[in-house]
C-alpha cells in the first residue's frame, strides 16, 4: 500500500480519536499545531512498511489508545516533537518492537546521512583519482563519467539507507544477496525490448521538439539513433532493438522508390533506374551502419557509460531485409579506423535470429548464416540465438510466431499474453514481447547460503527459501515503488509507445505498464556451490547443482502464482561481483579449495573456465541447465583458431538445434602500432609493441582487456580471463 492511500486511511481515525483536552505540539521552527493521531499512525505506518509489517486495524487503534493515554496524562497542553517522538517509540515497542527500532532508525536519519556521506565523500576521492572498474562499459577516465559514477555512489547509498529494510541490509553487507544496479534502482527500470516502430509510426515528440515519421532510410538510420540514445539514458540495462532488418525494410523501400524515381526523371529506363536505385539503397545502409558505430561507440548516455545497444537481425527474407543484414555484417566485420588499423566496434552488440527453416544448409538464407560466421570470426558478434532448436524460446516462436530477442546480453522476458495476462485466456490469446522491460535482478550467493546453512545446522533448502522470500519482497516493493513514477520521467517510452502500453498522459504514473515487467532472481557460481557440496566441479558432476535449480524453479513459479507477477530466474554475467563474492566468502568463511581460492567465481551455471574440456563437451555439459535459466542466459565456447570455418559452422548448427542462444568466444589483438592483428598476443610479433588493444568477452558481451596500455575490466575478470581454456 502506497504513503498517500495509507494517510487516506489514517484520517478516518482522527475523529474517533481525539485528546481529551486541546494539545497543541510545538515544532522544531518554535510554531504550533494542534496534536492529530492520523499524523502518528503514518509516522507508524511507514515505519513498518520500511521492515515489511502491515498493521491490521487492531494495531491501529491499539496505537491510537495508547498514545492518547499517553498525550492525556500529560501535566501541559503542549508537546514537543522529541517528547512525541518519546511517546510513539514507547508505544510502538508495545505494539511490535521491529517497528519501533525502524522508526527510531529513521528518526535518526541526519546522524545517518551524515555518516553516508563521508561514505560517498570517500568513494568519489578513488573515483577522481584511481577510476572505477566496476563496469566496463564506463570509460572512468572521463570528466562526465567521474561526475555520473560519484552521483551514482550517492544514490547507491540513498538506496541502501532509506529503501531497504535492516534485514535486506544486512543480508547485502554479509553478501548472501546481491542487488544490482542500486545507483538506478530507485529512479527507472532495467534491460528492454524497445519498440522503435511503434515510435516512429506517424511521427512522435522529443525534447519538446516533433519528429515527424521518416520518409527515407538515411533519415530512419539518424532518427533512430537520436531515439535510442536518449531513450536508453533514461533506464539502465541492455536496450535492444529487435529485429532491425525488418525495422529498417519499409524506409529502405521509400529509399528505393524515390531514387527509381529521380533516375527515371534524369533519362534513364526503368531497369537501370532501379539498377542504380538499388545502389544507392545499399550505399545508405553501410553510412547508417556506419553511423550506428561511430555514434553508439563515442556518444555516452546521460548515465555517463556508453549505452549497452543490442540489435537483432536475420529472419527478414525480403529483398532489403536481406539486405540490411548483409550490410549490417559487412560494416562490422570491416572495422572502423584508419587504413591499415582497422577493428571491431563493441555497440551495438548485434545477434543474429537463426531459423533453420530460413538458414539450414540448401535453404534461402543460408548466404545470411555464412556471412554471420564470417563475422563472428572477424568480430566476434554476431551472437546466435536459435529460434527453432529446443526449449523455450524456439517453442514460443515456433507456437506463436514471435521472437523473444535477448534485452542486453542475456535477459529474456516471460511471456506476456494479450487477453490473459501471465497464462493464455484461450487457444487464441497470443504473447507480447516486444515494447516490455525488467525492473531489476537480485542474486543469489548460493555458496555462501550453503555455508550458512551448515553453520546454522539448519536444511539448506529452509535457508535458501529464506532468501528467495526476502528477493520477493524487495520485488514487490519495487513494482509498488515504480509505478508511482510519472510517465514524463521516460516520455519515449511511456508517452511515445517505446513501451507496450506507452501512451500514457506526461502526469499518468506508469503502474498500469509494470504488470508486464518482469523481476529477476539472478543465479551465480553453481560450479563453485558443487564443488563445496562434495568436492567435485559441474563437469565431474552437477547433480546437487541441479537440484538446487529445479528447487528454485519451483519456488519462485510459485510466487509467480501467488502475487501475479512476472518473476524469472536468471544466469547472472557476473562483472564485478565474479570477484565481490569472492571476498564476501572468505570475509565469512575462509578460503576453500575450488571455492573461494582463486580470485573469482564462475558465471552463471557455465563449467569452470580453466576446465580442459572441448567445445561439444561443453555444450553438452551446460545443456542440463539450459531451461532452468529462462529468464536469463547464454552459452560459450572458445573457438582457440580462426581458421577453420567448417569448425565454427559445425558447433554453431550444433548450438541452433539445442535452441541455445550462442556466442562465438575469440581473444582479439591488434598493434596500434604497425597494424598486426592475430588471437590472443600480448607482443605484437611483427614490430615488437606491447601497445595493443584487446577485445575480449565480458560475461555475454565484449569490452577491452587492453586499450592504451589499461584494462577497463576489474583485477578479477582479468584473473579470470589469464585462466581462460574452455569459455
Amino acid at each position: 500500500m502506497n504513503e498517500v492511500n495509507n494517510k487516506e486511511i489514517n484520517l478516518k481515525y482522527n475523529t474517533e480519536y481525539r485528546p481529551s483536552k486541546s494539545i497543541y505540539v510545538i515544532k522544531k521552527d518554535g510554531t504550533f499545531e494542534p496534536f492529530i493521531i492520523s499524523k502518528v499512525l503514518t509516522a507508524a505506518s511507514l515505519s513498518a512498511n520500511r521492515v515489511m509489517v502491515d498493521f491490521t486495524d487492531e494495531d491501529k487503534r491499539n496505537i491510537c489508545r495508547l498514545v492518547l493515554l499517553k498525550i492525556d496524562s500529560l501535566p501541559e497542553n503542549n508537546v514537543t516533537v522529541p517528547m512525541m517522538h518519546s511517546i510513539v517509540e514507547g508505544v510502538l515497542d508495545e505494539i511490535n518492537p521491529s517497528v519501533a527500532k525502524s522508526y527510531r532508525d529513521y528518526r535518526n536519519y541526519k546522524q545517518e546521512f551524515v555518516r553516508m556521506l563521508d561514505e560517498v565523500y570517500k568513494k568519489s576521492q578513488s573515483i577522481m583519482y584511481l577510476g572505477d572498474k566496476e563496469n566496463s562499459n564506463m570509460d572512468s577516465s572521463l570528466v562526465s563519467t567521474k561526475r555520473s559514477l560519484v552521483f551514482n555512489e550517492f544514490n547507491k547509498q540513498l538506496y541502501k539507507n532509506f529503501f531497504l529494510t535492516p534485514e535486506e541490509i544486512s543480508a547485502c553487507n554479509d553478501g548472501y544477496i546481491y542487488i544490482h544496479d542500486m545507483s538506478s534502482r530507485r529512479d527507472t527500470m532495467n534491460c528492454c525490448l524497445f519498440d522503435i516502430k511503434e515510435v516512429l509510426k506517424g511521427g512522435f515528440e522529443m525534447s519538446n521538439i516533433h519528429y515527424n515519421e521518416p520518409n527515407s532510410l538515411d533519415a530512419a538510420f539518424d532518427v533512430i539513433g537520436d531515439v535510442v540514445l536518449s531513450a536508453a539514458g533514461q533506464q539502465y540495462g541492455g536496450f535492444t532493438l529487435p529485429s532491425v532488418d525488418l525495422l529498417l525494410e519499409p524506409f529502405a523501400e521509400k529509399s528505393f522508390d524515390k531514387y527509381t524515381h529521380k533516375y527515371m526523371d534524369l533519362g534513364l529506363s526503368e531497369e537501370k533506374a532501379k539498377t542504380a536505385a538499388l545502389n544507392d539503397v545499399k550505399k545508405e545502409f553501410e553510412q547508417g551502419f556506419q553511423g550506428w558505430e561511430y555514434k553508439f561507440n563515442t556518444v555516452a548516455s546521460s548515465r555517463g557509460d556508453y549505452p549497452f545497444i543490442t540489435v537483432t537481425t536475420g529472419t527478414g527474407t525480403g529483398k532489403f531485409a536481406r539486405m540490411a543484414t548483409l550490410k549490417m555484417l559487412e560494416v562490422r566485420k570491416e572495422g572502423q579506423g584508419k587504413k591499415g588499423h582497422k577493428k571491431p566496434v563493441l555497440y551495438p552488440k548485434i545477434v543474429f535470429l537463426y531459423d533453420e527453416n530460413i538458414h539450414g544448409e540448401g535453404c534461402e538464407g543460408e548466404d545470411l548464416f555464412n556471412a554471420g560466421v564470417e563475422c563472428s570470426m572477424k568480430a566476434m558478434y554476431p551472437d546466435w540465438l536459435s529460434l527453432t532448436g529446443e526449449g523455450y524460446v524456439p517453442e514460443i516462436y515456433k507456437k506463436y510466431g514471435k521472437i523473444i530477442s535477448p534485452m542486453g546480453c542475456r535477459a529474456f522476458l516471460s511471456p506476456w499474453f494479450e487477453r490473459g495476462g501471465l497464462y493464455p485466456e484461450d487457444n487464441n490469446d497470443g504473447p507480447v514481447f516486444v515494447g516490455r522491460f525488467n525492473i531489476g535482478v537480485v542474486s543469489l550467493n548460493l555458496p555462501m547460503i550453503f555455508m550458512k546453512s551448515k553453520e546454522e545446522n539448519r536444511d539448506f533448502y529452509e535457508v535458501l527459501d529464506y532468501y528467495l522470500e526476502l528477493i520477493r519482497k524487495l520485488h514487490l516493493r519495487t513494482y509498488e515503488y515504480l509505478g508511482n513514477m510519472k510517465a514524463s520521467t521516460n516520455p519515449l517510452a511511456y508517452c511515445e509507445g517505446g513501451f507496450y502500453g506507452g501512451h500514457l498522459g506526461r502526469n499518468e504514473k506508469i503502474a498500469p505498464l509494470l504488470k508486464t515487467a518482469t523481476a529477476s532472481f539472478g543465479i551465480t557460481a553453481l560450479n563453485e556451490l558443487q564443488n563445496l557440496y562434495n568436492g567435485k566441479s559441474l563437469v565431474k558432476d552437477g547433480e546437487f547443482a541441479l537440484s538446487v535449480m529445479i528447487h528454485i524453479n519451483k519456488k519462485v513459479d510459485e510466487f509467480k502464482k501467488a502475487d501475479n507477477k512476472l518473476y524469472a530466474i536468471y544466469g547472472t554475467p557476473a562483472e564485478n561481483l565474479c570477484g565481490l563474492q569472492v571476498q564476501q566468502f572468505r570475509k565469512k568463511y575462509g578460503s576453500i579449495k575450488g571455492v573461494s581460492d582463486r580470485e573469482y567465481v564462475s558465471n552463471s551455471f557455465h563449467c569452470h573456465v580453466s576446465e580442459d574440456i572441448t567445445p561439444i563437451e561443453k555444450q553438452d555439459l551446460e545443456k542440463r541447465f539450459w531451461d532452468y535459466f529462462n529468464g536469463g542466459k547464454i552459452q560459450y565456447v572458445k573457438y582457440p583458431i580462426n581458421y577453420n570455418v567448417t569448425a565454427v559452422k559445425t558447433l554453431i548448427r550444433r548450438a541452433m538445434k539445442y535452441g541455445f542462444y550462442e556466442g562465438v568466444n575469440l581473444s582479439l589483438s591488434y598493434c596500434e602500432d604497425c597494424g598486426h592483428e592475430e588471437l590472443n598476443m600480448d607482443v605484437c610479433p611483427k614490430c615488437g609493441s606491447m601497445n595493443l588493444t584487446k577485445i575480449d568477452r565480458m560475461n555475454g558481451y565484449l569490452s577491452y582487456s587492453r586499450v592504451y596500455g589499461d584494462t577497463r575490466l576489474n583485477k578479477a575478470k582479468m584473473a579470470e580471463i589469464a585462466e581462460r581454456v574452455s569459455m
